[in-house]
């Protein structure tokens, strides 16, 4: 794995390396697909591994409407250019993306792994975060900056910004995310967890933000009792980045189980 190289491909789709059936990794709000660079080089023995930019993130699309549908309709694009169905595996919106997009397109996903994200956040408004995220320093001075400032998720932050002229800025816009996020607290999301029709393992944080209960529901209101959960200890919301040896222990089982074992290196 040593020698594995990251293609960025047309419209922010990034190939990390690996051979085998597709895996896409789907990010959270504001990231990119390269914050997932650790998790995928340890993937890469299970399949070909691959990273999304959503719209309005990294190299992704940008412009709305900022649906959900839409959102997975653009990872359908890119699933049926590979010939065989994929593994998605999100964080936070990344895990709802890849849920409907299994509910919306089921030929197209042999299974889907989502990370700290709750089906029903109704009421929950982006007034919350504005303050914190109009506090940020930016331009951030250097990327030494933005690791210093975001601390413990600093490696995932510097991932997120760009330099221009005065310093470094989050690639994402706040205006397209809160609109991103909005949609959260007006509608909720059950009707497609109970349309998945593969196996779903669900990985809350012991210290999430998200409303009590719900990720165990969430496995276990997948259909023919496909789904699975299990909460991280001591993590919060960004588990595979908190607890990475916990977190990737859980994925390589479920891969094992869906895929097989993992090819020789």
């Amino acid at each position: 794995m040593e020698g594995s190289l990251v293609v960025i491909q047309r419209d922010g789709l990034v190939t990390f390396g690996g051979d085998g059936p597709p895996i896409v990794l789907l990010h959270g709000l504001m990231g990119r697909a390269t914050t997932w660079w650790r998790v995928a080089r340890r993937l890469e023995p299970y399949g070909r591994v691959h990273g999304l930019d959503a719209r309005g993130h990294g190299r992704g699309p940008r412009g709305g409407p900022w649906r959900t549908e839409r959102f997975a309709d653009d990872v359908a694009e890119v699933l049926r250019t590979f010939g065989e169905p994929a593994v998605l595996i999100g964080h936070s919106m990344g895990g709802l993306h890849a849920w409907v997009t299994a509910a919306l397109h089921p030929e197209l996903v042999r299974a889907v792994v989502c990370e700290d994200f709750a089906p029903d956040q109704r009421g929950r408004t982006v007034d919350t975060w504005r303050g914190y995220f109009e506090s940020w320093p930016v331009p951030f001075r250097s990327l030494a900056h933005v690791r210093e400032f975001f601390g413990d998720t600093g490696d995932y932050f510097i991932e997120c910004v760009e330099e221009r002229e005065d310093g470094y800025h989050l690639i994402a816009s706040l205006t397209d995310l809160y609109e991103i996020a909005a949609e959260w607290g007006r509608r909720d999301f059950w009707e497609f967890v109970e349309r998945v029709k593969c196996p779903l393992l669900a990985i809350e944080g012991e210290r999430t933000a998200m409303p009590p209960g719900q990720q165990a529901e969430l496995a276990a209101r997948v259909p023919g009792g496909l789904g699975r959960h299990i909460v991280v200890q001591g993590a919060g919301h960004v588990v595979h980045d908190e607890a990475p040896e916990t977190y990737l222990g859980a994925v390589e089982a479920f891969l094992s189980d869906v895929i097989g074992q993992p090819f020789a290196s």
